[in-house]
């Protein structure tokens, strides 16, 4: 069986092939993203392994499924950029990780909390120029502080129990019954309150129509003045461009971003030697109390390996005739 991997990278290929193959399995790795222009690539292959940036609208699954391809495996737990009525329709089946490794991006986003709060990115560059001043770095103690998560999901639940473990004040905030709420110390509250109250909010709920742009002018308005935003989940759930006006006048005093709305043509490539064409991403890394890093809360060893193994058996489940992770339109 030929499987062809999108927007690969050399940890991909690397996991992949430490990763148990079953015979007659053959892997291609292509470092292009997935795009109606690149979807002729896959002709031949049973299978397309996919990641998150990667195109799969109507158009790219009808050039797939004209290849001959009958898979879609991604791997990743998001699966919002696949058109899914169209494979539906194509006969297309679409497979996922539902999940890798919940506390590398749990504990990502407590790593950006910590670097901004005591602003270990401005201490850095400065003590690499010689600079061992201490004016601008004052933090705060995060013990006391009430914290937000957006989305009890296992990466939402993950970071609740770091956060609670730092002396911080947990509320959660989702759209269904949260379980285990008292062995936590969390409570559950509307979104509302959770804003209003919230030193810090961290973003773990899925993309979809009615989490994108979750946090949006509005939203930043009814926070707490100075609170700090972190987003390690997608990036369409803020309304970006509503975040200059927030930073500039100060209602949002900390921002950190592990994805990016408009990152496909950006994140997980070099583009250091060229000018940066995006105005609202350029803006925002002008501010000292931003940090956005490349999409890489899921990257750990555990994650990377949890990650080739599901897709793996993924795969050996479709081909026996029992899809497993499967993601089907209107489900």
């Amino acid at each position: 069986m030929d499987i062809l991997f999108f927007s690969s990278k050399p940890y991909d290929s690397a996991s992949f092939l430490a990763a148990e193959v079953a015979p007659g399995y053959q892997l291609h790795f292509q470092q292009a993203r997935l795009t109606l222009d690149s979807a002729a690539l896959a002709a031949g292959h049973e299978v397309v392994c996919a990641f998150i940036n990667d195109d799969l609208s109507a158009p790219v699954l009808e050039h797939l499924a004209e290849g001959g391809t009958r898979l879609i495996a991604l791997r990743s737990a998001g699966y919002n950029h696949v058109d899914l009525s169209a494979a539906q329709r194509l006969g297309l089946c679409v497979v996922r990780v539902p999940e890798y490794s919940p506390h590398a991006v749990a504990e990502h986003a407590v790593a950006l909390i910590l670097s901004l709060n005591r602003r270990v990115h401005r201490a850095f560059n400065r003590t690499r120029e010689g600079d061992f001043s201490l004016h601008g770095l004052i933090g705060f103690d995060l013990y006391g502080k009430r914290v937000g998560v957006v989305g009890a999901g296992k990466i939402g639940s993950v970071f609740a129990r770091i956060m609670a473990g730092f002396g911080c004040h947990v509320q959660i905030f989702d759209t269904r019954a949260i379980s285990g709420l008292e062995a936590l110390g969390a409570t559950q509250v509307p979104l509302p309150q959770l804003l209003a109250e919230s030193d810090i909010i961290s973003l773990h709920c899925p993309l979809n129509e009615h989490s994108r742009h979750l946090i949006d002018a509005q939203s930043l308005a009814r926070m707490k003045r100075g609170a700090m935003l972190i987003n390690t989940g997608r990036g369409a759930l803020i309304d970006t461009p509503a975040l200059i006006g927030a930073l500039k006048s100060g209602q949002l005093g900390y921002l950190g971003l592990d994805v990016y709305e408009e990152e496909a043509e950006l994140f997980f490539e070099d583009c250091s030697d060229l000018p940066l064409q995006d105005d609202v991403l350029a803006r925002l890394l002008s501010f000292p109390n931003v940090i956005v890093t490349a999409h890489q809360a899921f990257l750990t060893q555990e994650a990377l390996a949890a990650i080739a193994r599901t897709t793996l058996d993924n795969i050996a489940a479709w081909a026996a005739g029992t899809p497993s992770n499967q993601v089907q339109f209107g489900a």
